[in-house]
């Protein structure tokens, strides 16, 4: 079986996200990069990730996009990050004015629980 290969010789049919987590509203932010958002927010959620995450306590997930590719999504994270703090906070508010927490809007609770118990699982291996 041959799989298309896009223009970076990637194999195509993957979702990239770029996301920004926040430790409250108007709290501290991070922005990242990632091919599976339940996971990796659960991985912050769980303080799998050591650094700057897990310091702050920046695990609620207040925004993201999907990419195709996963050189765009880098492209766009690298943006980001150099957008000044009232730009990204706009950018949250423009479809999340109450900061609420996505994760429970991009998954089911039994989604989250199991991919939870996945994560938790592959981190004591």
């Amino acid at each position: 079986m041959r799989y298309p290969i896009n223009k970076y010789g990637e194999m195509e049919n993957k979702t990239y996200f770029v996301y920004i987590l926040a430790s409250k509203k108007n709290g501290t932010l991070y922005i990242g990069v990632t091919n599976n958002l339940l996971r990796r927010i659960i991985e912050h959620k769980e303080k799998i990730i050591k650094g700057f995450t897990e310091k702050y306590n920046v695990e609620r997930l207040v925004y993201y996009e999907t990419f195709n590719y996963v050189n765009d999504a880098i492209k766009r994270e690298k943006v980001l990050k150099e957008w000044n703090r009232k730009w990204k906070i706009m950018l949250i508010e423009k479809t999340n004015r109450e900061w609420k927490d996505l994760l429970y809007y991009i998954a089911s609770e039994e989604e989250i629980k199991l991919m939870r118990e996945t994560v938790l699982s592959n981190a004591f291996r």
